[in-house]
C-alpha cells in the first residue's frame, strides 16, 4: 500500500487509491471508487462508487462526494460543502436510475459550506464562494458567491482575483504569477507566459 489510511476509515475492497494519498479519521472509500495521487480526504468524508477524484484534489472535512461527481486534478472542497446528485428526490421515490453528472474542472475550488446542484459543471479554476449555491454552469476562472451563485468577477490559477470586468473585452497580468489571462466576451484564457 502507497498511500496512508488512518485505523479508523474503511476503505471498501477494491476501491483503486494513488500513491501518496491520505484517509484520515472516519473517512469511507466505496468500492468502486477511483482516487488518483497525491490526494487527501479529511476527516468523516464519504466517497461513492461512482466518483472518480483526480490527482492532488484535497477534500476537507465533511464532505460527501456522492455517485456521479468527478473531480479534475487539484480539485480543492472547503469544509462542509455540499453534493447533490437526485434533482428532486423523496425518500418514498426511489431515483437511483436519475442520478445527474457533476463535473468539477481541474484546479477549481469549492468554498466551506456551498452547495452543488447536480448536474452541473464548474470550469477550470473557478472559485466558488463559501456558503453559495450552484445551480447552473459556472465559467473556467469565474468567482462565484450568494445564493443562487452569481458571478462577480474573475479568479488567477494563483487563486487572485483579476481586476477584469465581467464581459467585453480586457487582458491583466496576475501580479503573483506573471501570467497574461485575456478576457473576450464572457469568456477568460490564460495565455502562455
Amino acid at each position: 500500500m502507497n498511500y496512508s489510511v488512518h485505523s479508523s476509515a474503511i476503505v471498501d475492497e477494491g476501491a483503486q487509491i494513488g500513491e501518496g494519498s491520505r484517509i484520515w479519521h472516519f473517512v469511507h472509500v466505496c468500492a468502486q471508487a477511483k482516487i488518483g495521487r497525491g490526494v487527501s480526504l479529511g476527516q468523516n468524508v464519504f466517497v461513492g462508487n461512482k466518483v472518480v477524484i483526480g490527482d492532488h484534489c484535497k477534500v476537507q472535512n465533511n464532505v460527501s462526494v456522492y455517485d456521479n461527481v468527478t473531480l479534475e486534478d487539484g480539485v480543492f472542497c472547503g469544509p462542509s460543502m455540499v453534493f447533490t446528485n437526485v434533482y428532486n428526490p423523496r425518500s418514498l421515490i426511489e431515483r437511483k436510475n436519475e442520478y445527474r453528472d457533476t463535473l468539477v474542472k481541474k484546479g477549481a475550488t469549492l468554498g466551506a459550506n456551498c452547495t452543488i446542484v447536480c448536474g452541473v459543471t464548474v470550469g477550470a479554476y473557478a472559485f466558488v464562494g463559501a456558503g453559495a449555491v450552484v445551480n447552473k454552469d459556472v465559467p473556467d476562472y469565474a468567482l462565484m458567491v450568494g445564493v443562487p451563485a452569481k458571478q462577480i468577477g474573475w479568479m488567477s490559477e494563483f487563486g487572485e482575483q483579476l481586476n477584469l470586468p465581467l464581459k467585453g473585452e480586457g487582458q491583466v497580468v496576475c501580479a503573483h504569477s506573471g501570467k497574461l489571462y485575456v478576457l473576450s466576451g464572457t469568456t477568460v484564457i490564460q495565455q502562455p507566459a
